[in-house]
């Protein structure tokens, strides 16, 4: 970008919507992806479409990278400048709009998804997906990167609820795609492309999503067991029994035991056990709820486990996902990690679990998992501790080949939930053929000729 450039772009929004100091841009230039900074030359925050499209015109006209960035919690580095030019900020763009009569919200990819949880259940209605950093992601960012969380496995992801969307393409063009009708079947679905393209196709400016009524009642059970590959089969077993949780999360002992500690949380688990599942059940009628649990409960108890834990008050509900939802951050304050998103056929996991760890003695590292079994999604954090750069660099990622050939094997694929990006880019070969890659390249081109929608992401270097 040439001064010039940099002088038009800076007059494009005014002065407090205009990000050119070099601390603030070193923090823009980095999210939750291991240890990874790269600065923009500037960064632009929007308050309106036809602003967002003003800046899209002109990066287009000079052939200037361009980056949108939600709440920096992205895990793949899929919001990473890595060729700098200009990064959108999106939180100005947050407005909440409720349609109870039709159960359906319109909202600015700004919007933090805690914010939109609270306001439809604060009118009676819900809106499921809820990754674990729902406190503080961008519902822009949950499309971009087609986001799940614990919920998943029963209600769906984040594709499951978009009607439609705004969305200003490469050249500054605005389109429409979809409608807000619960069916559509007019033309391409152009909605669900762009969700989960991570940036690279278009920046979408308004979404359309569908509620579904609020559940009255949840309880939440803890199980542990004392084989974490029983704790992984027992899952199966569960949806076998005729039960659909509304969420089924598994954590490896010293995920509970690093997060407890992060937290500065009491526990204190037996030295027999080594993995728990959590595992909400939700619905309108609480009998009907105490009967599941007991279900559950009666599947499990085949299996060598420890003290079930039922927690019903709130407080220790919280409690429980609060540990749940904060183990990648305890990972994180331990270590710098690599985390692995790999996603297989629920009836596998046992075998997944297996193959990680036999991985990870065949070539040298530590790993922490643990994920949303319910649909197969299990996180693997492989801990770098005290590797040196070589075997960070070069040992560790022939580990990450294997295991992602073995999870092909498997039936599943590299990511359910956390994307491509930026770490996972060179691992697509694994899964994709070359003619199916060059589809997708096909694709990106067309909507973006110039390549500058969100450069060095999805695709291979080679």
């Amino acid at each position: 970008m040439n001064e010039k450039n940099f002088d038009v772009l800076k007059s494009l929004l005014l002065s407090e919507q205009t990000i050119c100091d070099s601390e603030q841009l070193e923090r823009l230039g980095s999210d939750e992806t291991e240890d990874f900074c790269f600065p923009p030359s500037i960064a632009l925050a929007p308050k309106t479409t036809a602003e967002v499209a003003k800046i899209a015109a002109y990066c287009h006209q000079e052939g200037i990278p361009l980056t949108v960035r939600g709440g920096g919690t992205g895990l793949s580095g899929g919001a990473l400048p890595v060729h700098q030019g200009v990064v959108v900020l999106t939180h100005l763009l947050d407005s909440i709009e409720i349609d109870t009569d039709n159960l359906q919200v319109t909202v600015g990819p700004g919007v933090i998804n805690q914010n939109l949880r609270d306001a439809v259940e604060a009118v009676g209605l819900f809106y499921p997906p809820d990754p674990s950093s729902k406190g503080s992601c961008f519902l822009g960012g949950n499309l971009a990167e087609n986001a799940g969380g614990p919920r998943a496995v029963k209600y769906g992801v984040t594709k499951d609820y978009v009607l439609g969307l705004e969305v200003v393409l490469a050249d500054g063009k605005i389109i429409q795609t979809g409608a807000r009708t619960l069916k559509n079947s007019t033309g391409y679905n152009l909605t669900q492309l762009f969700i989960g393209s991570e940036g690279t196709l278009g920046i979408i400016t308004k979404i359309h999503l569908k509620l579904i009524p609020k559940p009255l009642h949840d309880l939440l059970l803890l199980l542990p067991f004392e084989n974490m590959e029983d704790a992984c089969s027992a899952v199966s077993d569960i949806f076998k029994a005729g039960i659909t949780p509304s969420a089924l999360e598994f954590m490896e002992r010293n995920a509970i035991e690093w997060s407890a500690q992060y937290l500065g949380e009491s526990l204190i688990i037996p030295t027999n056990i080594q993995a728990h599942l959590l595992i909400e059940l939700d619905g309108r009628h609480l009998d009907v709820l105490y009967q599941d649990a007991e279900t559950v409960a009666a599947v499990c108890e085949k299996y060598p486990i420890g003290e079930i834990l039922m927690a019903d008050a709130s407080h220790q509900k919280e409690q429980l996902w609060k540990i749940r939802r904060n183990v990648a951050h305890a990972v994180k304050a331990n270590s710098v990690y690599k985390e692995e998103d790999t996603v297989v056929p629920r009836f596998q996991m046992p075998l997944l679990l297996k193959t990680v760890k036999e991985i990870g003695k065949k070539y040298g590292f530590e790993s922490v998992c643990y994920g949303h079994v319910g649909d197969g999604n299990l996180h693997v954090n492989i801990i770098r501790g005290n590797l040196s750069d070589d075997a960070w660099q070069t040992t560790v990622m022939k580990g990450i080949s294997e295991l992602f050939q073995a999870v092909k094997e498997m039936g599943g694929t590299i990511s359910g939930e956390h994307g491509i990006g930026y770490v996972q880019k060179n691992y697509l070969p694994i899964v994709f053929s070359e003619t199916e890659l060059n589809l997708m390249r096909s694709i990106k081109q067309q909507f973006d000729p110039k390549g500058i929608l969100n450069p060095g992401k999805i695709f291979p270097d080679s």
